[in-house]
């Protein structure tokens, strides 16, 4: 069973809550990063993205980088903008985005259950992305943003979390993008410990890097103390623990640089090929194993027969992995998804409109809107010790920046 512990938080005041948090470190570029935190030195962006106060030519991964980071939170905390909490406590965090809630669990888990496969992945991870971030943990002495973590419902522990969110909250307020952030303090923790340590294994929805970053760094700490004696907190990370039942998995769609040296027409021979394609007014798919297609201006359905797709394989029988193997491999040419230039992702949460804005550019030539992936697949996928096609999943509300930081002492 995967351990979880409470942990001394250092947080902001209640009337900096709204001006601290931020969106994830990896949501938005340098240009987007800096409009954000402009005119607010509060914006936890300034420890997640510390880029947007150097120069923009400043290589991402040098030194001053990581260094901008930590003197960033020590300001914060300094300030009295951020303070630790003197007593280990659990948070319950609830975002709630288009009248949808989601309520978690925010505590540490033991970086060995991550090694040891109590806490189940599902995609690979980048080095870069996996070294950058390890450094930040280092370099900050903390973890500045939790990893998205989920598991099958218990009742037992939803309870004690409908009861709890019915008191006084630390923090309530509506962010820019109009979801609504509100976390409570519990301080009577045995229950939810008890509730989770319960739990057979927890599942990585969103944060692989940094739950990797977190392992790495705990790693190393560990063989840099002799006196090491596993009750350290660089031991542990902040994570949030999420009910299936409760979380929205948005599509992934896909974008194609170019048609492979073949005509629009040619492209619909082939597609026909693969299923049933007809055009549609609707551009998001009603059901798995159907795919909207952007291409010349115009919408296309296209429907892969149900008993081409084999349901008991967790893998192929993914819309994701379907359309790499009968479309973007033979019809454009594409070997790897995770390297190839010509194809790039958009998060559903930019709707098709996106889509049809890059194609219509003339900068990409065909776009895919695909059906979400089901958190059952997800699931499944960790179940069977496999991994997902790269761009699976999309998960929207994404959890703020700097509401809740762990330190590693």
């Amino acid at each position: 069973m995967p351990r979880v512990q409470p942990f001394r938080a250092v947080r902001p005041t209640a009337e900096k809550a709204a001006r601290v948090a931020s969106v994830p470190y990896d949501v938005v570029n340098r240009e987007e990063a800096a409009a954000l935190a402009e005119g607010n030195p509060d914006s936890f962006l300034h420890v997640v993205r510390p880029d947007i106060d150097l120069p923009a030519e400043t290589d991402p991964y040098a030194d001053e980088i990581y260094a901008k980071a930590a003197e960033n939170l020590q300001r914060l905390m300094g300030d009295g903008v951020l303070q630790q909490d003197d007593a280990e406590s659990i948070f319950l965090y609830r975002q709630i985005m288009n009248g949808n809630s989601q309520v978690g669990v925010v505590c540490c888990c033991h970086v060995e259950d991550y090694e040891n496969n109590l806490i189940l992945k599902h995609e690979f991870t980048r080095p870069a992305k996996e070294d950058d971030r390890t450094r930040h943990v280092m370099t900050l002495g903390a973890h500045a943003g939790p990893v998205f973590l989920t598991y099958r419902d218990d009742p037992d522990l939803n309870g004690l979390v409908d009861a709890a969110v019915r008191e006084t909250p630390l923090y309530d307020f509506t962010a820019d993008d109009g979801v609504q952030h509100t976390v409570w303090k519990i301080e009577k923790t045995a229950g939810y410990v008890a509730k989770l340590t319960a739990v057979p294994e927890f599942y990585v929805a969103d944060g692989h890097h940094r739950a990797a970053s977190a392992w790495r760094a705990g790693k190393a700490r560990r063989e840099a103390n002799p006196d090491h004696n596993g009750n350290e907190e660089y031991n542990w990370f902040l994570t949030v623990l999420f009910p299936a039942s409760q979380l929205n998995i948005l599509a992934y769609n896909r974008i194609i640089k170019d048609l492979n040296g073949q005509t629009p027409d040619q492209i619909r021979e082939r597609l026909s090929e693969v299923g049933s394609l007809e055009e549609t007014s609707d551009p998001v798919p009603d059901r798995a194993g159907t795919f909207c297609i952007y291409l010349d201006g115009k919408w296309s359905r296209l429907r892969v027969p149900a008993d081409s797709i084999d349901h008991h394989d967790a893998i192929n029988s993914l819309d994701v992995a379907i359309l790499e193997q009968r479309v973007i491999r033979p019809i454009f040419g594409i070997e790897d998804v995770r390297t190839d230039p010509r194809i790039d992702f958009v998060g559903g949460i930019r709707g098709t409109k996106e889509l049809e804005k890059r194609v219509d550019s003339g900068e990409w030539a065909f776009a895919v809107s695909m059906f979400p992936t089901s958190i059952e697949q997800l699931m499944a996928v960790s179940d069977a010790g496999e991994v997902m096609p790269p761009k699976s999943t999309w998960f929207e509300p994404k959890l703020r920046s700097g509401l809740l930081t762990h330190l590693l002492d």
